[in-house]
């Protein structure tokens, strides 16, 4: 079977991955697929509006840790197709149904989409802090949440659909049997619109979304390269072995008094 999977509800497109085995982990071959899908997606005259989900117990586990160690590097392999859905080039809206899990790159897809609704129970985890040098620091203040659950985020807690739906990260709970008859009355609600209000709308909002600024990219690259190199294999490999990492912290140990602030970046 194919690890992504799609149906046609009139305009309406449903983009499904089909990993359950593996909570629909991101392999090279599903992000692959997904890059193209959402690139036919993109340049069809027949299809306004898609729908993000997932197949079994989870929307999307995030990096295929398998993988990664199988190639001895971090982070996944990236599809050689460029992705409208993560680059930002695709106009249409997106609606994410979040059926499970949506941990680590998971939740950076739910991030992605335009409207999200989630099934009661659904678990969310930005999970960069426990396989890089440096915590999702960006997400939190790209979903607009308070300092101190943006920071909660950031350290790798786990957040369940109740708590996101409180705070505003999503837009509606469901049931699981009806999760998809509600995203698909969202969708429809879309069509009602006049084609160029719906994407110039959903371009427009985009755009106002709070990112952070290039001071703080340029210290994120900075902090993401503080620390023992080593330390992101063994966050994968005691993932994998389900067992409890040992790590290394810093090459020097003098190292952790030396973070990088944005003086010394301009000196």
């Amino acid at each position: 079977m194919p690890v992504v999977e799609t149906e046609r509800h009139g305009q309406i497109l449903v983009v499904r991955m089909n990993r359950p085995e593996r909570l629909n982990a991101l392999s090279h071959e599903m992000r692959t697929l997904l890059a193209e899908t959402w690139t036919n997606f993109r340049h069809s005259d027949e299809l306004e509006v898609a729908i993000f989900t997932g197949t079994g117990r989870g929307f999307c586990a995030g990096e295929d840790m398998q993988e990664s160690l199988k190639n001895g590097a971090p982070g996944g392999r990236r599809p050689d197709v460029e992705d409208p859905f993560m680059s930002g080039a695709l106009e249409k809206p997106v609606i994410a149904a979040v059926n499970g899990f949506a941990m680590g790159g998971g939740f950076m897809l739910v991030e992605r989409t335009d409207l999200r609704l989630a099934v009661r129970g659904a678990v969310f985890e930005v999970s960069e802090a426990k396989r890089w040098l440096l915590g999702g620091y960006n997400h939190g203040h790209i979903a607009n949440v308070p300092y101190p659950i943006a920071m909660e985020m950031a350290l790798g807690f786990r957040f369940t659909a109740e708590r996101f739906y409180d705070i505003g990260f999503l837009n509606r709970l469901t049931e699981p049997d009806e999760l998809m008859p509600e995203a698909l009355k969202m969708a429809e609600h879309l069509l009602t619109l006049p084609p160029a209000s719906r994407v110039n709308t959903v371009h427009m909002m985009r755009q106002m979304r709070p990112a952070p600024g290039p001071d703080m990219r340029r210290l994120a690259a900075a902090l993401h390269d503080h620390g023992a190199k080593s330390d992101l294999m063994e966050s994968r490999a005691a993932f994998a072995e389900k067992r409890k990492p040992q790590f290394k912290g810093w090459d020097d140990p003098q190292d952790r008094y030396r973070t990088p602030t944005l003086d010394r970046l301009k000196d």
